[in-house]
């Protein structure tokens, strides 16, 4: 039988779920384009309470294919992000055609898929698994609602938590959110990498020059 001391220092366990696109498009719209080289592990402690402990970080974007540079620059983040612990689950990035009725001209524009089924599956998957006590979600998407609902539906002693990334407050996502924050200017300052991050192979990579 569990100890009353046992039960009163048993700490919630949580789980992080990170919208890759989500999170840097709202740091690039609150003019944070300088705190993208960041360590997800470091963020998501931050944002605990003493009474919760990290179990797990994943991350969920896409390979931009568009642009050489950008790939680069997001491979040598995702290598980062592997380095430090963060699972990863890729979605796709296509490329549709936007017409301009009045010129007639065509320009690409380019739209991740997957991410929010990807998240909604792992959430679920690992509520019926009961790998957590709560699930943080970052994102502002409201596609995530069914998800976040049928969590706590079925599972009563589960949660699902949301930390908005900047300018990404979703208040559908609010009100189904059993407790919400929006990531601060702070707490992403204080969550890089060093400049360099050193991979288990000992292979060096180092922060973008771009994002200095």
């Amino acid at each position: 039988m569990m100890s009353e001391t046992n039960v009163l220092t048993k700490k919630e366990r949580v789980i992080v779920y990170v919208d890759g696109f989500n999170l840097y498009f709202g740091m690039l719209d609150a003019g944070l384009d300088y705190c993208k080289w960041l360590d997800l592990i470091l963020l998501s402690n931050n944002l605990l309470q003493s009474n919760q402990v990290l179990v797990e970080v994943k991350y969920f974007t896409s390979r931009v294919s568009n642009n050489p540079e950008k790939q680069k620059r997001q491979n040598t983040y995702i290598e980062a992000l592997e380095a430090v612990g963060v699972n990863m689950f890729f979605g796709n990035y296509q490329s549709d055609k936007i017409e301009c009725k009045r010129c007639q001209n065509v320009w690409p524009k380019f739209n991740e898929k997957m991410t929010d089924v990807n998240i909604a599956t792992q959430i679920l998957i690992d509520a019926y698994q009961d790998k957590y006590d709560m699930a943080m979600l970052i994102s502002g998407d409201s596609d995530l609602v069914p998800p976040m609902k049928a969590v706590h539906e079925i599972f009563k002693n589960k949660r699902v938590f949301a930390a908005f990334p900047p300018k990404r407050h979703n208040q559908s996502v609010s009100l189904i959110a059993k407790g919400s924050l929006t990531i601060g200017r702070k707490k992403l300052v204080d969550s890089q990498f060093q400049h360099e991050v050193t991979k288990k192979d000992g292979y060096v990579l180092k922060k973008p020059t771009d994002w200095s």
